[in-house]
This record gives structure tokens, sequence and C-alpha cells, in this order.
């Protein structure tokens, strides 16, 4: 088929084709002419009729369902004109060598999907897994070294205040922190709205900032103009004075306590701007965990709220309901966001951990259609989680051009009285508790944050949304651990491989899978290994 395609597109470029064909540049056009084919013919079989300025908001999501739905062929054509391939391919069976690791399905698959830089860098840090570790294999040592090491340089999960993060942002010294803190809210706030690393120097910054005029501005932005910088800004995120008249839409609100208590704050700010109050499930299942859902409903729909169910915050851009709100929403809220545990895995697992950070990237990118420039986006979780890690979260919004301006901690947070539920099954016997979130002890509450972003669009056009590539089927069924490290070779395994990889498959589509027979899961937050 890939022969055939290029010999028609080449001839329909006028290239002429011989025997002695072998011209660098013309193999260059008949690969871009081969990708822009196959392009058209993905866009086809999607079936979808995806508006010209959303395809940037779902294409990621589209293209993984392909890439699942074809079981590795899509993997091939991702990289056709990648000329790092055999490099990269090179040095993965180099490690694998040096680490006698060849029959380790995990492994080869973690270092199929690492890049150059990472596979660079394994070689010379001196790294290697140990082989004989009780808790986790030679592939989950690998991947999260990988991990760690990108952590290390983003400064962590914990507390970042808004001076912090400003530095972090642009790789400001630590000299530079002093005089940062010593300004007036009025001078910091000027100096990061306006400070680049293209224009002068931070001190000519500051200056200016010190030159403004001492009137004050209506609007909260400019509320106590001469109070401490660093304080009033986190205070600004802390109190959630967001703009009064934008929308605001909430992502995976599982008993809409958090939309409840949303309302009832901007009600209270006499903001006329909607809040939209989605949830991931359908309102029949919600029925059968919440027993007061139809009144949470009724609830927010009397003060004037939207409330949407069976809604996958990576595909909004082809769901009908959010039809025409491009550019709309001033504040963005998601809360705890898991992409569903699978029995035997711990989230950490590659086989499984592709998906939580996945669901960052496409979120972030599906919401750059949607809010408006200026506007504001927090996600709070656990800086210790190990599926919805605090890098996915912070990497994905920076590639999607949202700018980090904080992290808080969750229990100094406005909005953090609600009741927390587990979004599964067991909130039917553990009911929400909003006093003081007892009831939900699943992680350390101290540990909790919520990851503060603005939306800063340079009005470029970004590259395709990169996204962790899952397994293959062939994979899976090679793969020892998890659910299959005591499971021999026979249908039984590939039984299981086709249930994960059909679930998969769902999954990446916006279906629902937590009730599905066939397949072994558990839908929630697991604990943590020990």
């Amino acid at each position: 088929l890939t022969y055939h395609i290029s010999i028609r597109y080449l001839a329909l470029a006028d290239v002429k084709m011989d025997e002695d064909y072998v011209v660098e540049e013309e193999v260059a056009v008949a690969e871009t002419l081969l990708g822009e084919a196959l392009e058209e013919m993905d866009e086809e079989e999607d079936g979808l009729d995806v508006q010209e300025h959303l395809k940037d908001a779902v294409e990621g999501t589209l293209r993984l369902k392909r890439l699942l739905s074809r079981d590795g062929e899509d993997t091939k054509r991702r990289r056709v004109g990648d000329d790092r391939r055999p490099i990269e391919q090179a040095k993965a069976r180099q490690l694998m060598q040096k680490w006698q690791v060849f029959n380790d399905a995990v492994m080869h698959h973690v270092l199929e999907e690492a890049t150059l830089e990472e596979l660079n860098y394994l070689q010379s840090c001196g790294f290697a897994p140990n082989k004989y570790d009780a808790r986790k294999t030679p592939g989950e040592l690998t991947r999260q070294h990988l991990i760690q090491k990108k952590e290390r340089e983003m400064g962590g999960g914990s507390r970042i205040d808004v001076v912090t993060a400003f530095r972090l942002r642009w790789k400001l010294p630590n000299e530079t922190d002093k005089s940062l803190r010593a300004l007036t809210h009025k001078e910091l706030r000027y100096v990061i709205d306006t400070y680049t690393a293209e224009a002068a120097s931070l001190d000519d910054v500051i200056d200016e900032a010190k030159l403004q005029g001492d009137e004050e501005e209506p609007g909260t932005f400019n509320a106590v103009p001469s109070g401490e910088g660093p304080l009033v800004m986190s205070r600004f995120n802390r109190l959630e004075l967001i703009d009064p008249l934008a929308d605001c839409a909430v992502f995976g609100d599982a008993n809409l306590t958090f939309s409840l208590n949303l309302a009832s704050h901007r009600k209270g700010f006499g903001h006329v701007g909607r809040v939209i109050a989605t949830t991931f499930e359908e309102v029949e299942t919600l029925r059968e965990r919440y027993k007061e859902i139809d009144e949470s409903i009724k609830t927010l729909e009397e003060s004037h709220a939207e409330v949407y169910h069976g809604v996958d915050c990576t595909r909004i851009a082809i769901d009908p309901r959010f039809e025409g709100m491009e550019g709309r929403l001033g504040a963005v809220y998601y809360n705890f966001p898991h992409s569903g545990a699978v029995q035997g895995f711990f989230d950490s697992h590659p086989m499984v951990n592709w998906r939580h950070e996945n669901l960052m990237r496409l979120f972030f990118r599906a919401l750059r259609s949607f809010v408006k420039p200026g506007g504001s986006v927090k996600v709070a979780s656990n800086s210790g989680a190990v599926g919805v890690r605090y890098s996915y979260i912070v990497g994905s919004a920076i590639e999607n051009e949202f700018l980090h301006v904080e992290t808080m901690p969750f229990m100094e947070w406005h909005l953090h009285r609600y009741g927390r539920s587990y979004g599964d099954k067991r909130d039917v016997y553990k009911r929400p508790d909003a006093k003081n979130n007892q009831s939900y002890n699943a992680q350390n509450a101290n540990a909790d944050m919520v990851y503060c972003f603005t939306y800063a669009p340079s009005g470029e056009v970004l590259p395709k949304q990169q996204i962790r590539m899952p397994p293959t089927l062939k994979t899976l069924s090679q793969c020892r651990d998890g659910p299959f490290k005591n499971m021999g070779a026979g249908p039984q395994r590939e039984h299981l491989a086709k249930s994960l990889h059909d679930r998969f498959v769902k999954e990446v589509s916006g279906e629902h899978v937590a009730d599905s027979p066939a397949i072994p899961i558990i839908n929630s937050i697991q604990p943590y290994p020990p």
C-alpha cells in the first residue's frame, strides 16, 4: 500500500521515476507527499467532521486511537522521514545488550519510546537497573530514572510561590530572588507581565516597574497595589478571584460537590459567567453511587449552571455540547485527574502509565481552543502521585503555552472544602464528607497541591501534540509483570493481553469501561508501592 501510494503521489507531483531514482531531495518530497496522503486517509477513517480551527485540539486523541486500533502500524507511519530512528534503535540495542535484558518486553518498550537525548543520558550517566529488585522490574526502574531526571529540572512538585515559578520559567539565577521579593504588588505584577528573555535586563524592568504611578486602577488585578508583592499575588490565586464575566468549566467532578462549591462562590461574588459542571460518568451510574446527585444537579441548575454527563475532557472539540464555546472559558478546574487503575499493575508501570501522561497532554491541548488568553487553569493533584505525576501536569501545560504561575497547598485553597470521592464503586459505601476531607484518605493530604496556570498563547502554530506511545498487543502478550507474572504461555495469557488492549482502545475512544466484566480492573487510585 505504501509503495503504490508513493508512486501515485509522486506521479501527481510530476516527479520522474526511473531505475536510478535515488536523489535525496526527491525522496524527501515523496515522504512529505506520502505523509499528507496518509493524513487524508486517517481523517476519512476517523469519520468525524471536525471544524478546521478545532482539528489541532483533537488531533492527538484521534491519532492515539488509530495507533491502538491498528496495533503498531501507525508507529511506522509516525516515523516516516525520522532520520534519528536508526540511531535511537542502535543505542537502545546497545543498552539492552549492556544490561543483558534482551528478552524483557517492558524494557524494549521503554527504550523504544525514549528520545535520543534520554538514550544518550542513559549511556553516559552510569545508570543500570537492578535486575534483582524485589518490587520493580528493570523496565520500571529505567522509566522511573528518566522521569526523575526530568523532574529534578522542574523545581519539584511541592509548594512553589509566584516568585519562584517566575524564576524557573525564565531560568533566572538565585541572586534575583531577593530583589523580586522586595517589590510591591503593583511592581511585581508589572515585572511578571512584561519581562521577556529578549527584552531588557531584569534590573531594567524592575526600574521601569518602580517608575509606575501610584494611582489605583479599577479591577481585582490592581487591588492593594502597595502590598507585599508575593503575598498579595498568592492570595489572589487562593481566593479564586477569577473573571466575573467569563464562563468556567469543571472536568471530572464525580459527585458534583466541587461544582456546587464553585457555583456558590461565584454567586457570592456576583459573577455573571456560567459554571459548566461535567462528569465522566453518565447520570445513571452517578445515581447508583450518590443518592443525592439529582438534588445536586437541581441546585446547580437553579444557580444557572449547566451540567453535562459523559464528558471526556480530551475530546471536547468534538463534543457538540461545547460547540461555540471557543475562547470563552476564563477558568478551568480539574481535581485529582486519573485514567483509572488496572488490576495487577501499579499506576507507575510503563504498560499503563502512558494513559496518565497522555491524559494531561491531550487535556491541555484541547483547552487551547476554549480558554481565553489570560484565562486560569487549576489542576489539583498529590505531589507524590505515581499515576498522573506532577511533571505530567506542569510539562503538558508548558508545552501548550499555559504558564506555570504557582503551586499552592490544596488545603490553603479557598475552594478545598468539598466532598472528595474516589470516583468509582467504593463511593457507594464510603460517603463523601466535605468537613476536612475526612472521607478521602487514600493519599497524604499535606502533599495535595494545586498547580496554577495562565494561558498565554504566542500566536505561533505549535507542532503536533506529542503523545506517549501505548504498548502493542505483542508487547502486552510478552509482558511478564503485573497480572502476567505467574501466567505461562497459552490462551489465558493471549486473552488477558487482548482484553487489556481492547480496554485501551475503548478508553481513547471516550468510552467508559469501569463496569466491563471481561476486563479485570479497579477504576480508582491504587495505594502507592511500599
